[in-house]
């Protein structure tokens, strides 16, 4: 496969990986050409589509929602992606377990964010996942939970809106990263 392949992870593939994969290409803009976007589910529903209040929210927020058809996580998938980013350390660690020599490319969003780091940015996609590899363990620590997006179904609306704005918010400091945009950081 040609291009820089992300892949989002959550549980059911119907709120929160959505959400990322549809918002990422509104961050990256024309340097997102090339780039691969998914995203899969641990325990998703083969086919299922996406919760119609995820495509209003997706929408809202300037996204494309489109055709969208959940997938649950495979090696397969975890092994053609670049980047893989869990909404919350499950996801990470059951893409690792089914590809355990992805380890040094699978993060959470959270955690991507804060390890690929907002200094010296440079050598696009590639670089920012080496830059994360590299800075683990070197980080100051921080909560466990900071780094998991809590999953908002069955919860209500506002749940579910305040979850997407957080993905978003992320989205926008991960796209700086893997585009080496200084720019991008000034208004996030």
């Amino acid at each position: 496969m040609t291009g820089f392949g992300v892949l989002f992870v959550c549980t059911g593939n119907m709120y929160r990986s959505p959400i990322a994969e549809r918002l990422l290409p509104v961050h990256l803009g024309e340097a997102g050409i090339g780039f691969r976007i998914g995203s899969a589910g641990t325990q998703a529903r083969p086919g299922a589509p996406m919760s119609p209040r995820t495509v209003d929210l997706v929408e809202e927020l300037g996204g494309e929602a489109g055709e969208f058809a959940a997938r649950r996580l495979s090696a397969e998938l975890v092994a053609s992606a670049d980047l893989v980013l869990g909404l919350a350390r499950e996801h990470r660690e059951a893409a690792v377990r089914l590809h355990p020599v992805a380890l040094r490319r699978c993060f959470t969003l959270e955690e991507f964010v804060r390890l690929a780091g907002t200094e010296d940015l440079d050598g696009g996609p590639r670089a920012a996942v080496a830059r994360a590899a590299a800075s683990r363990g070197r980080a100051p620590a921080v909560a466990a939970e900071a780094d998991d997006i809590e999953d908002p179904d069955g919860r209500p609306l506002e749940d579910l809106r305040a979850c997407a704005v957080r993905i978003d918010r992320a989205l926008r400091r991960a796209a700086a990263a893997l585009t080496a945009r200084h720019d991008r950081l000034l208004t996030s």
